[in-house]
């Protein structure tokens, strides 16, 4: 088996985020995303964290059960480990590292979209804004 370059594993740990956003912004748990993908959920899990890495067939049945496409894992993500460190503490400084991906703010997110009023989104939007500490 060939040995792991760690240099590039937090392209898995990137890829897992990006499986366990869209699944939470579709609603669907582990288990259902497992058992559509023949995993058990613990499998999905060590997907989810980065700790396996995704083969690419198994990627292309991702991107057709999640709806989005092939690319949709890779967004975002530099090519270059130096850089990645580098932006990775730059963001860190300015939001924090769970903002766009903890389950609070995905259950936000799934819940905006789901407002079908483009009024009432603003409304929405500018009550958050409002509520905000700056």
């Amino acid at each position: 088996m060939a040995k792991r370059n760690k240099g590039y594993a937090y392209v898995d740990e990137h890829v897992g985020d990006r499986i366990r956003v869209r699944r939470t912004l579709l609603g669907m748990g582990q288990v259902k995303l497992g058992e559509a993908l023949g995993l058990t959920f613990q499998q999905l899990q060590k997907y989810e964290k980065g700790a396996n890495r995704v083969s690419a067939s198994r990627l292309f049945q991702l991107s057709k059960i999640l709806g989005v496409p092939v690319s949709y894992f890779f967004e975002d993500v530099s090519t270059d480990p130096v850089t990645q460190a580098h932006s990775s503490r730059e963001d860190s400084e300015a939001v924090p590292a769970d903002a766009l991906t903890s389950r609070e703010s995905l259950e936000l997110v799934r819940g905006y979209r789901g407002i079908s009023d483009p009024a009432r989104r603003k409304i929405v939007l500018e009550f958050i804004e409002a509520l905000a500490d700056d």
